[in-house]
């Protein structure tokens, strides 16, 4: 078997992808796949560490109905995350691999709080490790969590799951003829205004020179598939 192509990753995860085809809430099926994947590319030897989303239990086109300030609604989102780290990592633990949940907001009765050496610590002595809370300040999105959680812990990419095989010039979904990326520079992502992550998550890889690769969670084993460098996805660096 081809080695892994990277020992050390970012795997980003929207909340969304937890819902399955329900779009809200926690899905069982898609729990599970998401799991093994990772797991999967756990045991290739790839540190993992997870970084993920609260859009399936907080929307924030339904705070913004509530007409909350964008700290208060972006708190409820980050506090959001950290149920689904939570559920991450029971999943994972349930599966057989040592996992822990960490929050850049502090909640030490429910989980560790996130400080870089600890989480090195997690890396070394073999647990798959997942990312809570955002970055703990409003105004900024779970993307650019998950490219700060790169630069800090030393990964070598962030891996973005999406529910599309890459990054396109227009929504697929909606544009039959939108053109698919199969690589770009952080700068062309800017420029171009590609939606698939923030400008600041792009300029803060840029930054560093770490590659975000945007692939589709949708289909089985496509996390492994892009560790082994086989995946259908678009690399952006």
């Amino acid at each position: 078997m081809p080695e892994p192509a990277y020992r050390r990753v970012i795997v980003k995860i929207s909340g969304e992808a937890l819902a399955g085809d329900g779009g809200f809430g926690i899905d069982d099926g898609a729990i599970e796949a998401i799991v093994g994947d990772l797991i999967a590319c756990h045991r290739l030897g790839t540190q993992i560490g997870v970084v993920v989303g609260g859009g399936n239990l907080l929307r924030g086109s339904q705070v913004n109905q509530l007409k909350f300030s964008r700290p208060v609604a972006d708190s409820m989102g980050m506090m959001a995350t950290v149920m689904n780290a939570l559920v991450l990592e029971e999943a994972i633990t349930r599966a057989g691999v040592p996992a822990r949940s960490m929050s850049a907001l502090a909640m030490p009765q429910v989980c560790e709080t996130y400080e870089r050496r600890r989480a090195l610590r997690h890396f070394d002595e073999g647990r798959l490790v997942v990312f809570g809370g955002g970055t703990g300040n409003p105004f900024f999105t779970t993307d650019t969590t998950a490219v700060l959680r790169a630069a800090e812990i030393g990964a070598a990419a962030v891996l973005k799951a999406t529910n599309v095989d890459g990054v396109y010039d227009a929504d697929p979904k909606k544009n039959p003829n939108a053109k698919r990326y199969d690589r770009l520079t952080h700068k062309d992502a800017i420029d171009k205004d590609l939606q698939v992550m923030d400008a600041t998550a792009f300029a803060l890889a840029r930054e560093n020179g770490t590659p975000i690769i945007v692939f589709s969670v949708r289909e089985k084993g496509a996390i492994e598939a892009v560790l082994r460098g086989k995946g259908r996805a678009t690399i952006v660096g």
